[in-house]
């Protein structure tokens, strides 16, 4: 079992880093094909919609087939094949095909971690051990930063994804070779579906909140950051992959420090409310500072994602009210919320950016960051009508 999930857990940071990456190869990719920040934003848009949509059949195979075979196989043909496309696009739709397919392969890589917590270890460690998945796999978060940035100056970015997508086929045979199925719960007498789950009006709250939750952090990250900071303050691709290290160890440090909350403080809801109002507060700072200063800017945004990392909570909280039969559907479909939000919302964003373009200098981003600040804000506002409840 450990060593399966150590193997999940590198595929888990294969995904971070291939929602992460995109900020740091904005001026590369706008120089070799043309993919204009527009052009990347509805790629990265696509990679959350697709792996959004999949959580729908990972969970049905999570409960039927199993983590091992559901993570290998799609990491293997999407993760690998994704990259390898990357590797020889030259136009910005490639890039888009690329990004879909990545987010079939990322898909079901950290559900069948939760799976595996949800049915072999005790309901009360749930949410540390998410945290700890979670906060270990953000790795990739940071690898998709600044050594991104210095491996595409060394090997070239094309270069640079064929390697990926050798990496993430050695992953999926490693997944397959060590991962081992939990015994699957079967209940003759209790049958269930998606839609029973979509009955249960105590997790609508929950998902309101897990659709917003990871918006602004996974957005800024995964790629407004890098023209904002290049558009803003003139920084060098170098640079940006500096400032996107800050943030992504932020964003691993928050998921850590909200793990354990939940059993020191006994309660969910309210880690999950205060530390989103909190990162209300900050995405309004940021609009108001919008071009004070640069250092000033890359401080909010770390403070951004650190304040983002409840999704561990959030995921246990829903998890909480799911029967034993539905957890693997319970926590895709959770997922799906979370990472199906930053896909709408970064296809929105992609058509904000474009609306102000014309203004020129900051009036893009202002109008992007109050509009993550506006969803967050109606997130939690629905949130805090949730009931409760620590297993």
């Amino acid at each position: 079992m450990a060593a399966g999930l150590i193997v999940l857990c590198l595929a888990y940071v294969l995904s971070q880093f291939f929602r992460a990456f995109l900020a740091v190869l904005a001026g590369p990719l706008l120089q070799d094909i043309g993919a204009s920040p527009d052009d990347l934003a509805t790629a990265s848009g696509l990679w959350f919609l697709v792996f959004a949509l999949m959580q729908l059949p990972v969970g049905w195979a999570l409960d039927h087939l199993g983590p091992r075979r559901t993570a290998a196989w799609l990491l293997l043909l999407g993760g690998g094949g994704g990259a390898a496309l990357f590797a020889v696009a030259t136009a910005p739709i490639h890039v888009s095909l690329a990004m879909g397919l990545i987010g079939v392969g990322c898909s079901p890589v950290l559900m069948a971690s939760y799976y595996i917590f949800a049915r072999e270890f005790p309901p009360a460690r749930f949410a540390t051990l998410a945290a700890l998945m979670l906060g270990a796999g953000s790795a990739g978060n940071l690898i998709a930063s600044y050594p991104t940035a210095l491996a595409a100056e060394w090997f070239g970015w094309r270069g640079t994804l064929a390697g990926l997508a050798v990496l993430s086929a050695l992953v999926a045979v490693g997944i397959l070779v060590t991962v081992r199925d939990p015994e699957r719960v079967t209940h003759a007498n209790e049958k269930g579906s998606l839609f029973d789950l979509l009955k249960l009006p105590v997790v609508w709250p929950i998902m309101a909140m897990m659709f917003v939750n990871y918006v602004p952090s996974g957005a800024i990250r995964g790629l407004w950051i890098g023209p904002y900071l290049t558009d803003v303050f003139g920084l060098s691709t170098t640079q940006v992959g500096q400032a996107t290290l800050l943030m992504g160890a932020a964003m691993i440090a928050g998921t850590f420090a909200y793990g354990p909350l939940d059993r020191i403080l006994r309660t969910r809801k309210w880690v999950v409310a205060g530390g989103n109002m909190a990162g209300v507060a900050t995405l309004v700072a940021l609009v108001f500072t919008i071009d004070d200063s640069m250092w000033l800017s890359v401080a909010l945004m770390a403070a951004i994602g650190f304040l983002g990392g409840s999704f561990p909570v959030i995921m246990a909280h829903g998890r909480s009210f799911f029967p034993p039969h539905l957890v693997g559907r319970g926590v895709t479909l959770l997922n799906l919320f979370g990472i199906g939000g930053v896909g709408v919302m970064q296809f929105a964003s992609g058509r904000v950016h474009a609306a102000f373009s014309d203004a020129g200098g900051p009036a893009p981003y202002v109008a992007i960051f109050a509009f993550f600040a506006a969803s967050l804000a109606t997130g939690v506002a629905v949130y805090l009508f949730s009931r409760d409840r620590l297993d």
